[in-house]
């Protein structure tokens, strides 16, 4: 086998999660999922809906209602960059402990209408933010555009720009990029400082974009893109030296969305096995000659899942080891109640198990 047969690991950190409104049934099926994947902290984004995450009050609210389904998990919140926020509030999170504010270009993946057309009208939080240290995570994608030539292939490398704009005009400013897919984003982000990382889902280190048009449960946004970007990702990953870790952007949708009548929504549930999935993808990768079997090794696993993410967030490293093993799962075909169906990202796989130590 390309890799060993187990891993003993720090819990894991995944520093980009979509658990949905709180209460509500998606949030109360997901939420436990947690740390079955052997993760004990996560950043939870705000782009609910009808309303998504403005205030810090609503943070904590929005905090307190997933503590009520696992008070085991360390759950770092996030506000919506929306004209409404102010400097003021900024401050006010910072004292709260809120964990980042997220910023989406209007228009450009699930609930975004309400987000960025120009970063200019924001010069004062993100000022703001910079001398607080909170972090601007970013949906790093432009509209999709007809007339600028803009589609899910292109989108995250047109929004480059705008990444090195704003680090070169707020310099000690946290900034993520979120979810990257292109050779083009890694380059950019290992070009920037060091207040400069992003993360990766699991799913990017395998899908290809025409997996992803090709089933609907792979469908999300940004998009797979080619085996080239593929590729960089994965050796992102074993050479990160804290420059990328663990988002998976595991995005929950009941199947009726995903399969019902109009558009597909876009996200892939990776949440209960997202270690394994990673692991799963380097084997591939190292079948491929995308990686080296040398360079996938047990300090290289836990930066990427542990240790780089608390760091940059400034969490404490992690108290408790979990033991990922190869086989020792199979992914369920779907999580279900009595009010949601949800299939996860390769449902029936076998996939590597995850022990709490």
């Amino acid at each position: 086998m390309p890799l060993k047969d187990s891993y003993l690991l720090p819990a894991a950190a995944d520093m980009h999660v979509h658990l949905r409104n709180a209460p509500g049934p998606i949030a109360e099926l997901v939420t436990p999922t947690i740390r079955k994947a052997g993760i004990d902290t996560v950043f939870v984004m705000p782009n609910l809906a009808p309303r998504p995450v403005i205030t810090v009050d609503e943070a904590l609210e929005y905090k307190k209602a997933l503590e009520a389904y696992d008070p085991n998990v360390n759950y770092l919140m996030s506000l919506y960059l929306h004209e409404s926020i102010t400097p003021e509030e900024i401050r006010k999170a910072k004292k709260a402990g809120i964990a980042g504010v997220k910023a989406y270009p209007r228009g450009a993946t699930t609930n975004s209408q309400w987000g960025v057309i120009s970063f200019d009208p924001f010069h004062a939080v993100l000022s703001a933010m910079e001398e607080e240290g909170l972090v601007l995570n970013l949906h790093g994608e432009m509209p999709s555009s007809a007339t600028d030539n803009i589609t899910v292939m292109n989108a995250e490398s047109k929004f480059l720009p705008t990444l090195t704009s704003l680090h070169s005009k707020y310099p000690k400013l946290k900034i993520v990029l979120e979810h990257c897919t292109t050779a083009d984003a890694v380059a950019a982000v290992r070009a920037c400082g060091p207040n400069v990382v992003a993360t990766i889902t699991a799913h990017h280190l395998s899908l290809l974009v025409d997996d992803w048009s090709a089933n609907v449960h792979h469908y999300c946004k940004p998009s797979a893109k080619s085996p080239e970007d593929r590729r960089a990702l994965l050796q992102a990953l074993v050479t990160s030296n804290g420059k990328f870790f663990l988002g998976t952007d595991s995005a929950p949708h009941d199947i009726s969305s995903k399969k019902g009548k109009g558009n597909t929504a876009a996200g892939v549930f990776t949440q209960p096995y997202a270690l394994g999935y990673v692991l799963t993808a380097l084997e591939e990768g190292i079948a491929r000659g995308d990686v080296k079997k040398e360079e996938v090794t047990e300090e290289v696993l836990a930066g990427f899942f542990s240790e780089f993410g608390r760091k940059f967030y400034e969490v404490a490293p992690a108290e408790k080891k979990i033991l990922v093993k190869r086989g020792g799962a199979v992914v369920e075909e779907s999580l279900k109640t009595d009010k949601v169906e949800i299939v996860p990202y390769r449902a029936g796989e076998k996939i590597w198990s995850v022990e709490w130590q």
